[in-house]
């Protein structure tokens, strides 16, 4: 049986929002997370949740690539939106990753990860080119999936999908001041979030293909927690379901 694909969410609820889908299900323990493994729109699969920032997800990473063997690893979640035009209840599929607060200056550049001579981490293009394929069919049904009750209560309007840069940090960034500093610093930066940087570094440690989709949840500004649990429970645990189904459907056996 060839390795699975790994699929890690940040959020017990995009978790549940899957598990449903997994066949012939088990559970196996390892540093102290739950692994699900089982099969999935014909494909075998490790389902894990990795936890809230840079360490969890390090450490989540480290077991699915090697305790599974994880022939490649998908990362779902939410995120804050910073760049122009990304707006709530958009997704954004990362193209590169970087750690928005390492900073090791002098003795190496600002965002670099010491001793790796590289501040951004590149996502798989064939991974991320089929995953925002599939975002941008969830898109496209975005209306239907949520309703329009829920597209009017979250101000959703057309949503869209994004391909770029995305910030990763230990720190939940809830004010505008902060929001507006990142983008000032980082202007291409797309979104900011707490993982995905850190399962960047691990994947290119391991030489594994990895992706990052992101639904962005807020702007990153004084209102990034209001209605937080629910937008994710009600609007991007659907998306990851839809995306993730309709990826695995399109052909992610290829993945090698």
């Amino acid at each position: 049986m060839k390795p699975p694909l790994a699929i890690a969410s940040a959020m017990q609820q995009e978790l549940r929002a899957l598990m449903p889908a997994l066949t012939d299900a088990r559970s196996v323990v390892r540093g102290g997370r739950h692994f699900h493994l089982g099969t999935m729109d014909g494909e075998p699969v490790v389902l894990a949740l990795s936890g809230i920032g840079k360490v969890a997800a390090a450490t989540t990473a480290t077991l699915l690539l090697s305790e599974f063997d994880a022939r490649a690893l998908v990362f779902t979640g939410v995120a804050g939106g910073l760049g122009a035009g990304v707006r709530v209840g958009d997704v954004v599929v990362a193209r590169e990753l970087l750690q928005h607060d390492m900073d090791a200056s002098p003795l190496f550049p600002r965002y670099e990860v010491p001793l790796t001579g590289r501040a951004r981490f590149a996502t798989d293009a064939a991974l991320s080119d089929a995953l925002a394929v599939s975002a941008r069919r969830c898109m496209a049904r975005a209306a239907e999936l949520l309703g329009a009750a829920h597209m009017a209560d979250f101000g959703l309007v057309d949503p869209c999908v994004h391909e770029g840069l995305v910030a990763s940090g230990d720190r939940f960034v809830a004010t505008a001041a902060e929001s507006r500093a990142l983008a000032a610093a980082l202007p291409d930066a797309l979104a900011v979030e707490m993982e995905g940087a850190a399962l960047a570094q691990v994947c290119a440690d391991f030489a594994r293909p990895f992706a990052v989709l992101r639904t962005i949840s807020d702007r990153a500004d004084d209102s990034a927690h209001a209605d937080f649990k629910r937008f994710i429970a009600e609007v991007a645990s659907v998306y990851t379901r839809v995306i993730v189904h309709d990826w695995l459907q399109g052909g992610a056996g290829e993945v090698p």
